[in-house]
């Protein structure tokens, strides 16, 4: 048994194409775990390029993984591996060019 074991993690090293959902292969290692997420409340934001700027200038924050801009209503929803301080957060704003009103509750 042992055996197979070794010839299956021998096939998938080696590049097999197996997804891992049958359970005879590893399936490719998930994205990191976020552990937190925050929503922030921001001014100035009314288009495809404010989306774009916000969102590459909170990507650069380590630990950011994932960053969600809500035009209409200036949410920015933002995941991460670890807890945020609003100072780091409001920095990547005003560098993206807009104000950081606040941390929304929730």
């Amino acid at each position: 048994m042992s055996e197979t074991t070794v010839t299956v993690e021998s096939a998938t090293t080696e590049g097999s194409s197996c997804c891992g959902s049958c359970g005879t292969g590893t399936a490719a290692a998930p994205a990191a775990t976020t552990a937190e997420r925050a929503a922030f409340q921001v001014k100035g934001m009314t288009c495809g390029h404010c989306v774009t700027a916000v969102t590459a200038e909170l990507k650069k924050i380590e630990g950011v993984t994932e960053v969600a801009v809500d035009l209409a209503t200036g949410t920015v929803t933002v995941d991460s591996t670890a807890s945020l301080s609003d100072a780091e957060v409001g920095e990547a704003i005003d560098e993206a060019g807009y104000e950081l009103v606040g941390r929304l509750a929730g």
